[in-house]
């Protein structure tokens, strides 16, 4: 039950976003609930994977090359969702970090 609430609760951001901030572009609730389940899963899953491979680019750039994994993966949801869009790099790079954060503290409420 945790899970549902946490995911709506994520979607009920995403929804907000796009209102401060230019550049995203969220359709409705529908299409919230389907970025944050798809940025979970690509970050469960593919951004391990693309950590691991750039590695050696993430150590010559002192971690700066994880910002450039971030927007890839806004990126890679942007073209699994219809009705969401994506624009510039600054613009999900404060996406990612907001998402981010939010399912950090909501994941501190609901256990």
């Amino acid at each position: 039950m945790g899970f549902i609430v946490r995911y709506i609760i994520i979607a009920g951001i995403i929804l907000i976003i796009p209102r401060y901030l230019k550049g995203i572009v969220v359709d409705g609730f529908t299409t919230a609930l389907l970025v944050a389940l798809v940025m979970g899963f690509l970050n469960s899953f593919v951004k391990p994977f693309l950590q691991i491979i750039s590695f050696p680019i993430t150590f010559m750039t002192l971690g700066l090359f994880s910002l450039v994994i971030n927007v890839g993966i806004v990126y890679l949801t942007e073209l699994y969702v219809p009705g969401f869009q994506v624009s510039g790099f600054v613009a999900p790079l404060i996406f990612s970090f907001v998402v981010g954060f939010s399912s950090t503290v909501v994941g501190w409420f609901t256990k």
